[in-house]
């Protein structure tokens, strides 16, 4: 079992380019041991950049996967586009209890609300339990940015576009929230944007959530 603060070496065993910015890399797990929601550090050895990135697949695959979104000014992010299949990354972790509590109520009604690439840690939790009774509100720009949603269940999934018509939903998350019925008997897990996640909570606490429903991740 990896401990979490010591850098290992992973090596890349497969990329896949889900739009022209954003990909998933795939590499064996080194016997590290992870839960859904927990995030890495990686970068690349001997070099002191790293970035946090939240385990993408379920802890029940014998692979390990990140999804990752390059950004524009991202020392990291553009270097992660560049590796190749056998390529080497330095990891670290996992760290993290965001989705620990969700893993004790397999029975309870789930909301899950992200944005963008903050869909990942539930993706992971929704692939190791995929049986639970959820809905994933996913804000993004266009339709094409809908990551893998053919791995959720059937009308669980909701897009919300802000650029165009093209997904469940033409508008952003805050204004799915304000203009549908949402469940009280709910818990509530937020990841992502701070801006969105903050704009929503005081949204669900207007419609009668309390602060004991609501956990939060946020990316930045």
């Amino acid at each position: 079992m990896n401990t979490e603060n010591t850098t290992h070496t992973y090596t890349i065993s497969e990329i896949r380019h889900l739009t022209k910015d954003t990909f998933v890399l795939r590499f064996s797990r080194n016997g590290m041991d992870f839960r859904p929601g927990q995030h890495i550090s990686m970068g690349f050895k001997n070099e002191n950049n790293m970035r946090e990135y939240s385990v993408y697949n379920s802890p029940n695959d014998n692979q390990l996967e990140v999804l990752i979104k390059e950004v524009d000014e991202g020392i990291v992010s553009k270097k992660l586009k560049q590796v190749k299949v056998g390529d080497v990354v330095a990891v670290k972790g996992p760290y993290g209890k965001f989705m620990k509590q969700a893993e004790a109520k397999e029975s309870k009604k789930f909301l899950f609300i992200a944005s963008g690439t903050g869909i990942s840690p539930f993706h992971s939790f929704i692939m190791a339990n995929p049986e639970i009774d959820y809905r994933l509100l996913h804000g993004i720009r266009n339709e094409a940015e809908a990551y893998d949603k053919s791995d959720y269940s059937l009308n669980a999934y909701i897009s919300c576009t802000s650029r165009n018509e093209s997904g469940t939903f033409f508008g952003r998350i805050t204004d799915y929230l304000l203009e549908n019925d949402l469940d009280p008997n709910t818990d509530v897990y937020l990841c992502g944007n701070s801006n969105m996640i903050l704009d929503s909570i005081d949204i669900l606490t207007a419609k009668g959530f309390s602060q004991r429903q609501i956990f939060t991740e946020m990316y930045f």
